[in-house]
């Protein structure tokens, strides 16, 4: 039996991550990369104010005489939610853009119709071919990936970048929080950029064209990036976010309301997250979330242990999800074990960009280090 490497400061370890590093100090390479991307991504205090401050002087003197100054993105989770209450605190003038991609909870919808109403922002809302993006997630599970959901991340991106391009928008606004969101497993997740992949992964497991899906390549990347100057801004890593705290400032001033879990505002990511990915891959993602909020200072150690060790997903709300899943794919029990029981693969075995996904990442960071892309 190998023996559990695991990380002294967060709660990584060789179970959660194969590949993880600890170095002579007992510390993991999860740990390291936060410590040297954080300066470059989070500024805080004083400083954070008058470099925020600088942003929105920023983005409403590009959108004078726009109908709107910036773009956010909504899901009805804290985070988005939190974005959405701070760009109306700062005097900004969003255009609210949500995926549709029939995975709603009640609760997330509630949660977007209630902020939208009570801070007066303009919402567009893509609905997205039932049919045709069932096939795809459908070809994902098949694939025996831990990727199944990059379809509905690489299709948030490319409506974001096509409503900011629609409206002459030059701001997104982010409600990325690097200080707790900055565990990256590649053997997790990859491939939200990498539009040959989806290709390659729909084409293999399926005979249905992609024709309505919204995606993006590489060269739209440069057009939006370089030619149109589209910029993301991550607002959270400027302020002193907690999220606690933020919670209960939403549930007082827009009646929002918690709905159980990271992302958990999706059915499908709620059952993804905290039973196929446990169950067949055994990646249990809140080791990454626990280990950014104990990093961020949040939380102990210890509180994180404690928290691991409670069960993911509670036994009636995963009986309920389990029925709706298999429902709406229209699969039946014995389809969905079958696959289930397939063998594990990676994004490795299809065909990739991954090249290319690192040299704009990395491209990216290097803009942030030297000042020339938000952070």
């Amino acid at each position: 039996m190998a023996i559990l490497r695991e990380c002294r400061r967060c709660i990584m370890n060789s179970a959660a991550d194969p590949d993880i590093e600890i170095d002579s100090e007992g510390i993991c390479n999860h740990c390291r990369r936060y410590e040297d991307l954080l300066p470059i991504r989070v500024i805080k205090g004083a400083e954070g104010e008058a470099a925020l401050a600088r942003i929105v002087e920023a983005i409403k003197a590009r959108g004078r005489g726009r109908e709107y100054d910036c773009l956010i993105g909504v899901s009805g989770g804290v985070d988005s939610t939190y974005v959405a209450y701070l760009t109306k605190k700062l005097g900004l003038r969003p255009l609210a853009v949500h995926l549709d991609n029939g995975w709603n909870s009640e609760l997330a919808v509630k949660n977007i119709e209630r902020t939208m109403e009570s801070l007066e922002i303009d919402l567009y809302t893509e609905v997205l071919d039932w049919e045709e993006f069932r096939d795809l997630q459908l070809s994902f599970l098949k694939a025996s990936t831990t990727d199944m959901e990059i379809p509905t991340d690489h299709a948030i991106l490319a409506v974001l970048w096509r409503q900011a391009a629609k409206h002459d928008i030059k701001y997104i606004i982010s409600g990325m929080n690097f200080a707790t969101e900055s565990t990256f497993v590649k053997s997790w997740v990859y491939g939200h950029w990498d539009w040959p992949y989806i290709k390659d992964v729909q084409r293999r497991f399926s005979k249905r064209k992609l024709k309505t899906f919204p995606h993006f390549s590489y060269p739209y990347l440069f057009y939006v990036h370089v030619l149109r100057a589209i910029r993301s801004v991550s607002i959270l890593n400027y302020v002193d976010y907690d999220k606690p705290a933020v919670m209960k400032i939403l549930e007082e001033e827009l009646g929002w309301q918690y709905y159980g879990g990271k992302h958990y505002e999706s059915v499908y990511t709620r059952f993804m997250q905290g039973y196929i990915l446990p169950e067949k891959f055994g990646v249990d993602k809140r080791y990454g979330h626990l280990s950014d909020v104990v990093r961020s200072g949040k939380m102990t150690r210890e509180e994180a242990l404690e928290e691991i060790g409670k069960p993911a997903y509670p036994p009636e709300l995963f009986a309920k999800d389990y029925a709706f899943v298999l429902k709406k794919f229209g699969m039946s029990d014995n389809q969905f074990k079958s696959i289930m029981g397939e063998a594990v693969k990676s994004y490795r075995d299809y065909k990739n960009t991954e090249w290319m996904a690192r040299v704009l990442r990395e491209g990216i960071t290097l803009a942030r280090r030297i000042g020339l892309y938000p952070r």
